[in-house]
């Protein structure tokens, strides 16, 4: 019987879907290590799953102890996987020191570490933004001399588009650096601000081969989102992913995982298309992507594609039906200061759009905002047709509205 040791530094509803579609697999017996205690899983789960609470998830001695604890109880660990970004280097580590199947730490810090990919996309001559790293006030200057503004500043392993700032000039600039407080052991990076369409790509690989993608269009782009926190946004997977003009994206993404040294599991890569037509790659996560695209995928082709994952992750299997749909997802967020006071136009677009709406989570009256780019509620909506799912999302993001007081 496998044993699947599953972490996360907290309990979430992503968490525990992910914690299901493993503990559901045939003959598996599941361990979760978590800051959280096991009391803030769904009753269901809690009974399939030993766990072992930990001080903190990303601290690779307390990993070591917490997979030793499970395997007295489960037996030898077969998998040891994560969802959570900032786990990846970490586990891969365990993973190394104690015989481990899965991707190993030099992969991982690959993914993980934003300006050493950027540098090993660059090598392999596959298309980025130029970046460098900044260690001090000095270094930053220096770097916006040579690469110019607008420029990105933000942290060489951080996550999407958190803790990332746009600056223009070299006052944001000097401003961006003092909040970061960068040294040699903490530089920031500092990267070309690439304009264009923003979108994301999304792989399953087997043995270091990719043998499904899919992708999505943001509109707008997150960065654009994050400093606009009023902005609701949405993103759309279109049905026709197969199609020439996604030629470019295919052969560079695929590429990239090679250079990166993906193995087996699934990744989100962010990428731009300039106005010119060209492409860039931002950056690549060796996980699931986040912001309900799981839900997306799942939805476009009529299958889980959680459960998928969990399969991928310990059976080193993955099958997808064809695409059926186009799916997209708006995100509900609040205008305005304070708790959730009210949500208008739904019943507008109930009855405009209620035919295409296949998942929904609508902010509660009371409810505190997230804080984080998803907002406080989203509408994912399905269609054959690319351009009606296009149509319906940009109905809801202008006619719903998400009112704080």
């Amino acid at each position: 019987m496998p044993v699947v040791l599953f972490a996360a530094p907290i309990l979430s509803e992503n968490a525990a879907r992910m914690i299901s579609a493993i503990a559901a697999l045939p003959e598996v017996r599941t361990g979760v290590i978590s800051q959280a205690p096991l009391e803030d899983l769904p009753v269901p789960v809690r009974a399939q799953v030993s766990h072992w609470r930990v001080v903190d998830v990303l601290d690779v001695a307390q990993l070591q102890d917490a997979v030793q604890r499970l395997e007295a109880r489960l037996g030898a660990a077969d998998r040891l996987v994560a969802a959570y970004e900032q786990l990846q280097v970490p586990l891969a580590e365990v993973r190394e020191q104690r015989g481990i199947v899965g991707m190993r730490a030099e992969a991982a810090r690959n993914f993980r570490d934003k300006a050493r990919m950027k540098s090993l996309l660059r090598e392999a001559g596959l298309p980025c933004a130029r970046h460098r790293l900044a260690a001090s006030m000095e270094d930053a200057l220096d770097a916006a001399r040579e690469i110019g503004f607008p420029l990105v500043v933000k942290p060489p392993a951080g996550a999407g588009a958190q803790a990332t700032t746009k600056v223009d000039d070299e006052r944001a600039l000097r401003a961006a650096v003092l909040a970061a407080a960068p040294d040699r052991e903490r530089p920031v990076l500092l990267e070309e601000f690439v304009t264009g369409e923003e979108h994301s790509f999304e792989t399953a690989s087997i043995g270091g081969r990719a043998i499904w993608h899919s992708l999505t269009h943001y509109y707008p782009s997150p960065l654009e989102v994050l400093r606009n926190p009023w902005i609701q946004w949405c993103l759309v997977l279109p049905r026709e992913v197969e199609e020439p003009r996604y030629d470019d994206i295919r052969t560079a993404g695929f590429r990239a995982l090679q250079v990166l040294g993906m193995e087996t599991g699934l990744t989100h890569m962010e990428w731009f298309r300039r106005p010119d037509g060209t492409i860039a790659i931002s950056e690549v996560a060796a996980r699931p992507p986040g912001a309900q695209i799981m839900t997306v995928i799942s939805r476009a082709h009529d299958f889980d594609a959680v459960a998928e994952w969990a399969r991928l992750m310990v059976f080193d299997a993955f099958e997808a039906p064809p695409r059926r749909y186009s799916v997209g997802a708006a995100y509900l967020r609040g205008q305005g200061n304070g708790r959730v006071r009210a949500i208008h136009g739904l019943d507008q677009v109930e009855r405009e759009l209620g035919s295409l709406v296949v998942d929904f989570k609508l902010p509660a009256p009371g409810q505190v905002p997230t804080g984080s780019y998803e907002g406080e509620g989203f509408i994912i909506v399905r269609h054959p047709e690319t351009a009606v799912v296009q149509q319906a999302l940009q109905r809801l993001i202008s006619t719903v509205r998400v009112e704080l007081s």
